[in-house]
């Protein structure tokens, strides 16, 4: 029950604060899983995870972390294993054995686990060395007959720190371990190792796993003017084969990829610079007949959902800059783990004392239900208003900068179309590169 109650609210909540794509098989896997995923944003990792199965999960955490008031409380209730790092206090590391054989029982007896084997949260924009424990766990597991499959999932965030940002959750194909039973007890390091490295070839799959972060808007842009030239949606696997391909083409075509990398800059700073994000704004062609509609039906709502907003902007204001206020010392990649549970906290806080402030102001309990109730609704409302807001101001702008000047609409739709048409011919050339690479 307690697990239950947990889940749900932290996945609402992590649904609130991200905008989450899941990317999973339809049938979540059964029998003993290790989930196994990168770590770049703190406690928000395996948050994450109540959102990705409805099945309980064991979670192994860094000991410390069990010493912290309320997450302590949490992951003791969550049935968590601690995990004692060498660099939290090397004279506990002899509790790695209990840890490691309560996970290797929890398989054994059917359950999930979850580890992240990078064994840290970090802000490199590349998968760090693997730990080793993770293979060490599942091949404990499968020599005692479980029949254990790791289960590579990557999170990729937008801007992991950011307030209504997009993460997308991909899982990659099961691992099944029983292809990596030693034949004998001498043999079990070098299957613990291959099974490690496979993991990591598991997780890259379904990471961007970038050499420096200056490559992820190159990557961005060369994925959004393919997806035009092909007429269709953004895909995030063909944005992983992007981010492979700029490590590859800078190695092998030097001087190619400097040109190409400087056309691809001055065309990303020329649409900025007319407010425009992607080159269907640049195909859009303005009518009174799709023109007057738009106005009419966002006026109304200006109209009739700006007092609501008023409201909740005058109510909610100050609850949402404390989150703000409380990471901005906070290092990168625990700033939205800060930032998460300050808001949680501050919002249970919020909602109690709005409910007391009507009790005392109209000292009628049925208007205090009444509060109580609307509290929630309010905020969310606030919330989705700010985005549609957000969003009509970029098509305003946009009308304002592109909407009579077809010439210049012209050059620019031209120049990405070149640069669109560079970029179908580079997956065409290195698709097979990349495919080649990945072979074992």
């Amino acid at each position: 029950m307690f697990y239950a109650c947990v889940r749900a609210v932290v996945a609402l909540c992590l649904r609130l604060f991200y905008r989450v794509k899941v990317n999973a098989p339809a049938l979540e896997p059964d029998g003993p899983v290790l989930f196994v995923g990168n770590h770049p944003n703190g406690l928000i990792d395996p948050a994450l995870v109540f959102i990705l199965t409805r099945r309980k999960v064991t979670f192994l955490a860094k000991a410390p972390l069990f010493r912290m008031p309320v997450i302590g409380w949490l992951l003791k209730g969550l049935d968590a294993l601690p995990v004692y790092r060498k660099q939290d206090d090397p004279a506990k590391m002899g509790g790695n054995e209990g840890t490691l054989e309560a996970a290797k029982g929890a398989l054994v007896q059917g359950r999930a686990i979850t580890i992240f084997p990078e064994g840290k949260s970090h802000s490199e924009p590349g998968l760090a060395e693997l730990k080793t424990g993770a293979a060490r766990i599942a091949v404990s597991a499968a020599k005692a007959g479980a029949p254990v499959r790791i289960v590579p999932v990557g999170l990729t965030y937008a801007e992991k720190h950011v307030f209504r940002s997009e993460v997308l959750i991909d899982v990659g194909p099961a691992i099944d371990v029983q292809a990596f039973l030693p034949a004998d007890s001498a043999a079990e390091p070098d299957a613990v190792r291959a099974l490690t490295e496979r993991i990591a070839s598991g997780l890259r799959a379904v990471t961007l796993n970038l050499e420096q972060w200056a490559d992820l808007p190159l990557a961005q842009l060369a994925e959004q003017l393919f997806a035009f030239k092909q007429g269709g949606a953004l895909d995030a696997e063909r944005l992983r084969l992007w981010a492979r391909g700029v490590q590859m083409f800078r190695a092998q075509e030097p001087e190619r990829f400097e040109s190409l990398r400087a056309q691809l800059a001055g065309f990303r700073h020329r649409m900025a610079l007319v407010q425009a994000t992607g080159l269907e704004d640049l195909t859009l062609v303005y009518r009174p007949g799709n023109v007057v509609p738009f106005v009419v039906k966002n006026v109304l709502a200006l109209v009739l959902g700006l007092p609501l907003f008023a409201l909740g902007l005058g109510l909610f204001w100050l609850p949402y800059q404390l989150p703000r206020l409380a990471s901005r010392n906070a290092e990168l990649d625990v700033q939205a783990t800060v930032k998460f549970l300050t808001a949680f906290v501050v919002a249970l806080v919020w909602w109690g004392v709005l409910t007391a402030a009507a009790a005392a102001v109209w000292g009628s309990a049925l208007l205090s239900v009444a509060v109580f109730l609307a509290v929630p609704p309010l905020a969310l409302f606030t919330l989705y208003f700010a985005e549609r807001w957000e969003s009509l101001q970029r098509d305003i702008r946009v009308f304002f900068t592109l909407g009579n000047r077809a010439r210049l609409k012209g050059l620019l739709l031209a120049d990405g179309e070149r640069l669109a048409l560079e970029m179908e011919r580079l997956a065409d050339e290195y698709r097979p590169r990349l495919d080649a690479a990945a072979q074992p």
